[in-house]
């Protein structure tokens, strides 16, 4: 293989989705030695476009395309990004349009969402971690489309309509889903998974 084959393979961006299990921190070192992404992905270059919080699990985009992870990360392109939320109690229809209309967090009101009960448990891997149940408190799972990115913003929405969150997973980001991919693995994005990133970016 000539050199310049090669010196192209190396320069061609690296965009994968990972799917980011429990307990990870979505960076490659941490001076204190918990996980992080090292532990799972030997691809020189790559690094998170957006966060997934330590004990928050799913879709992480991965991408040495700075040009990418700009669409995917500025709020003013507004990528829809889906989750997974199972919460403490079965939220009424006032908190359901709560959490749907905006939450105010701090001084600033969330974004329209789209929030829908799930009427059956998602058909998800089983966490290392078990989530802590209280006795006697039912549990439900919500699917929350966002268009913004607070800081734990699913987690303070449903704690500030009265329903903590206990697990979050993060099932979508725009056109890319995490679909099978299981806890721990990663897949290169598709050209055409890229395209859409753009497309859909620029939609808004």
């Amino acid at each position: 293989m000539s050199e310049s084959i090669i010196s192209d393979r190396e320069n061609t961006p690296r965009t994968i989705a990972f799917n980011k299990p429990y307990g990870v921190l979505p960076c490659f070192t941490d001076s204190d030695g918990r996980p992080t992404l090292a532990d799972y992905i030997d691809l020189p270059g790559v690094y998170a476009a957006g966060r997934l919080d330590l004990d928050s699990e799913g879709l992480l985009l991965l991408t040495s395309d700075g040009k990418l992870a700009h669409h995917i990360t500025d709020p003013q392109h507004k990528l829809p990004k889906v989750y997974l939320a199972q919460v403490e109690r079965i939220p009424n229809v006032k908190a359901l349009e709560q959490l749907r209309k905006g939450v105010v967090l701090g001084a600033k009101k969330t974004r329209p969402a789209e929030v829908r009960l799930l009427s059956d448990d998602p058909q998800l891997p089983e966490r290392l971690v078990p989530i802590r149940f209280r006795k006697n408190v039912p549990t439900a799972w919500l699917e929350i489309m966002l268009r913004e990115g607070l800081n734990r913003q699913v987690r303070r929405m449903t704690a500030a309509v009265g329903h903590p969150t206990l697990r979050l997973v993060r099932m979508a980001i725009g056109p890319v889903v995490l679909g099978d991919l299981q806890p721990g693995r990663w897949r290169e994005l598709t050209s055409r998974e890229i395209a859409q990133i753009y497309s859909v970016a620029a939609r808004r």
